[in-house]
Parts: structure tokens; C-alpha cells; sequence
């Protein structure tokens, strides 16, 4: 029964997504500042982090609440906010936090902002996190990095998580692409999870991001998903 509430939940949120990509919400999503001041500015507000209690634990905004998008409560738990108040959502990169305010507005909220690239993109604003020291950056230092770098091959830096979509869909043809270039090419898949310094230090703001670098210098890079064949046309004039 849980699971086909949360389905039907779902498909309303995915319909209303493709009706918003025909034309653009009222200035719902936000940019970090632009996020972070509509909170200043408004009273009494709920600021939603809508990623796992694990993710919540390693650093979050202040004043916000974790309601996890992928549990098993998200509906009821939700249920019980004040609709009359503006909610302010936020997840890892935007993937959640965009389904979960279009189910938010399904369920009668009426005034709902998304932080547009989530937590990564508030980050690489340098934008304050609560619990962030006591968590503690993780993961390969800069020096740990350009060991990676220290050959004559290209090397393809695919910056992942186990959470996005895209990322998963990438990985296969980037294993692929690795195989069949592997004389011209090494790839590096870094976890950003599992690699927080890094991806700070590199101001990763949203996944997937693919690095390229010829002779330990940053040639080209792409935030997003992007096709095999076009990947290798890139990957060709760099050769």
C-alpha cells in the first residue's frame, strides 16, 4: 500500500515536472544566494533537506529539517507541515529536491522554492553548513589527486555518486570508452560522497562533472550528462 502511494506520488510529481519544463516556474528555483535570501526575507518558513539521514548527519543547512524523499514516511511525515508556510527544499545536486517539490505543490503547498544544483552548488558558494567540522571533510587530498594526473595519457576524471541517475547511466560507456582508448586514455571515477575534500577544493557544484587533462592540465570540462558519441568527438580533438 506504501509502495503505491509513493508511486502514484511519483507519476503525479513527473507529469507536473513535464508540464513545468513547457513553461518555467514562478521564480521557484533558486540560486544559493538568491535561496538563502528569500529565507531571510520570509517568516516562519520550512527549510526541508530531503536526502538520507546519513547525508543529513555530514552537513546541513541550519534550521532544516530531514524528511528522506526515497523513505518509506515521506508522504505522512510531510502531511503534518503547515501548507500556509513557504517551504524551502534542498537535497545533494537538485535531482530530489525538484520531484519532491512538485509532489509538494500536488499535496496543496503553496508556496515552495528549490535550491537550483542543492547542497554541492551552496558549497561551492562557500555558503555555511551546521555539522560540517564535527563530520569532518573526507576522502583524497590535492596530492592524492595529481598522482592521478602524473602520466603522458589523457586522463578522463568522471566526479559520481551512487544517488544520480546520470551518473549511472554514464558509467557503462565510460567503461567502455576506457577499454577501447586505453593507449591514449586513463579514466579516474571519484566517488564525491566518499571524496568531499576534493570535490571542494575542485568546487564541484553538481554531478556528474568530467574533467579531462592533457599533461596534468585541466583541457575541458562538463557538468551534466553527455552522450558516448559526443564524449569521444571531445575526448578526439585533444589527442
Amino acid at each position: 500500500m506504501v509502495f503505491l502511494k509513493r508511486l502514484l506520488t511519483l507519476s503525479f510529481a513527473l507529469s507536473l515536472a513535464f508540464v513545468s519544463c513547457q513553461s518555467s516556474p514562478q521564480g521557484n528555483l533558486l540560486n544559493p544566494n538568491a535561496f538563502r535570501s528569500a529565507m531571510n526575507d520570509k517568516k516562519d518558513e520550512i527549510l526541508l533537506d530531503v536526502r538520507t539521514p546519513g547525508e543529513f548527519k555530514e552537513g546541513y543547512i541550519k534550521g532544516a529539517k530531514n524528511i528522506d524523499w526515497n523513505g518509506p514516511g515521506f508522504n505522512e511525515e510531510v502531511a503534518r507541515l503547515d501548507k500556509s508556510k513557504p517551504v524551502f527544499v534542498y537535497c545533494k545536486g537538485g535531482g530530489r529536491s525538484g520531484a519532491a517539490v512538485q509532489a509538494l505543490k500536488g499535496m496543496g503547498f503553496k508556496e515552495v522554492y528549490d535550491l537550483k544544483g542543492g547542497i554541492m552548488n551552496w558549497k561551492s558558494e562557500g555558503l555555511p553548513l551546521q555539522n560540517e567540522a564535527e563530520s569532518g571533510l573526507k576522502g583524497m587530498n590535492t596530492k592524492d589527486y595529481h598522482k592521478l594526473l602524473e602520466t603522458d595519457k589523457l586522463v578522463l576524471v568522471d566526479f559520481y555518486a551512487d544517488w544520480c541517475s546520470p551518473c549511472k547511466k554514464m558509467e557503462p560507456f565510460l567503461k567502455e570508452i576506457a577499454t577501447e582508448k586505453a593507449d591514449i586514455l586513463d579514466l579516474q571515477r571519484i566517488n564525491a560522497d566518499k571524496n568531499t575534500l576534493i570535490a571542494q577544493e575542485l568546487n564541484i557544484s553538481g554531478l556528474p562533472t568530467i574533467l579531462l587533462y592533457k599533461n596534468k592540465k585541466l583541457v575541458w570540462s562538463h557538468l551534466g550528462y553527455i552522450g558516448k558519441d559526443e564524449l569521444l568527438e571531445k575526448i578526439s580533438t585533444f589527442n
